[in-house]
């Protein structure tokens, strides 16, 4: 019910339409993160390890490593369980320089039951084109635990997966070029064209005719030649102009959660919707019968069992035509409609017909 009360709050606040700032519905093209990923090995675990007779790469991985260090040992005769295997992955942000520190994420990738307490030896992280641009080294923070004997475990949240805080090094910079020529070009997130063209005016408006939309999702702008000399100023005072973006008519639905939610722009056409539910309980009640004294026979256990069937009356309500989510909200809250009820109605109002939007279910 709180999750209803919660949607019908938001939905009857003030109808006043406030703007988003195009940097948040839209980014410069040329200007984005690059993945970065390594494999590397965490040491010290307290016997959470990998065990080497599962997990043979991090056996040979382990060898590989005190060969280069000088230590001469068979991987095969490997009996530790203080070290485990991970992937080490990473985001490189734009414009981002040397010497600079992001953070990594580690994960585990054999039978290691915990990465908790290790260290990552230096791990290269290398990008789509096979460059290394960071090195990953230090201690791994973990948002859970593993504790347990041979008989029982406690065990909380994720302990294989780990992070650490500025743990890369940046090595080597990425060429970045958002501008060429004096024009720029921005991309938006979700492509639009009413979207599209919204942002085109609104530059337009301030800046005299500079910006021209592509297509629904890439705008050219001509930088001014008072803005040639500088033109992250001319660019930040593009990312904040505000415009009211438009939305989709959409119902998004997690069945899992019974989480709904319903953009503003839905609407129904004229129908009539009847809802009632169904209960059934099953009750067992076994009754003991036994003999009567000096008699023969066995005590026995005769099974009895209660069915109950109850259904509510389904009461039937009208929406007219051309109904706002306002109002459907409004007439399901009146009859006490669950959420979880609301998911059905919503999928039998989509088979109808009569829901002019479009319903996700995830």
């Amino acid at each position: 019910m709180w999750l209803i009360l919660l949607i019908v709050l938001l939905i009857f606040l003030p109808l006043d339409s406030y703007g988003a700032r195009i940097k948040d519905i839209a980014y410069i093209s040329g200007v984005r993160p690059n993945q970065l990923v390594g494999y590397g090995l965490v040491v010290g675990l307290n016997g959470t390890g990998d065990k080497t007779t599962n997990t043979i790469f991090m056996a040979q991985s382990l060898g590989n490593m005190l060969d280069k260090m000088g230590v001469k040992i068979d991987p095969k005769a490997n009996k530790v369980e203080n070290v485990a295997a991970v992937i080490v992955s990473a985001e490189l942000p734009p414009f981002i320089k040397r010497g600079s520190k992001i953070d990594v994420t580690v994960s585990s990738i054999g039978d290691a039951k915990s990465l908790g307490g290790g260290v990552l030896i230096m791990t290269p992280l290398r990008g789509a084109d096979g460059e290394v641009y960071a090195v990953a080294q230090g201690p791994l923070v973990v948002g859970g635990y593993l504790a347990g004997g041979e008989a029982a475990t406690v065990k909380k949240n994720h302990p294989t997966v780990g992070r650490i805080p500025n743990g890369a090094t940046i090595e080597k910079e990425v060429s970045t070029r958002f501008f060429r020529e004096g024009n720029i070009a921005i991309s938006l997130k979700n492509p639009d064209f009413t979207n599209a063209r919204k942002t085109v005016e609104k530059i337009n408006a301030i800046y005299n005719n500079i910006a021209e939309a592509k297509d629904s999702s890439t705008i050219h702008i001509r930088i001014p030649e008072e803005f040639r000399i500088d033109p992250v100023r001319f660019i930040s005072a593009i990312e904040n102009l505000e415009i009211i973006p438009d939305t989709y008519a959409k119902v998004v639905v997690d069945e899992k959660t019974g989480t709904v939610v319903i953009g503003e722009n839905v609407r129904i056409s004229t129908v009539a919707i009847s809802h009632g539910n169904i209960s059934i309980l099953v009750k067992e009640t076994p009754e003991v019968y036994q003999p009567l004294p000096f008699a023969r026979g066995e005590t026995e256990v005769v099974p009895r069992t209660e069915v109950k069937v109850g259904e509510e009356k389904g009461k039937f309500f009208m929406l007219e035509g051309g109904v706002t989510i306002r109002e459907f909200i409004s007439a399901l809250n009146v009859l006490g409609v669950s959420s979880r009820d609301i998911i059905t109605i919503l999928q039998t109002i989509k088979a109808s017909g009569a829901l002019h939007a479009e319903l996700e279910i995830l």
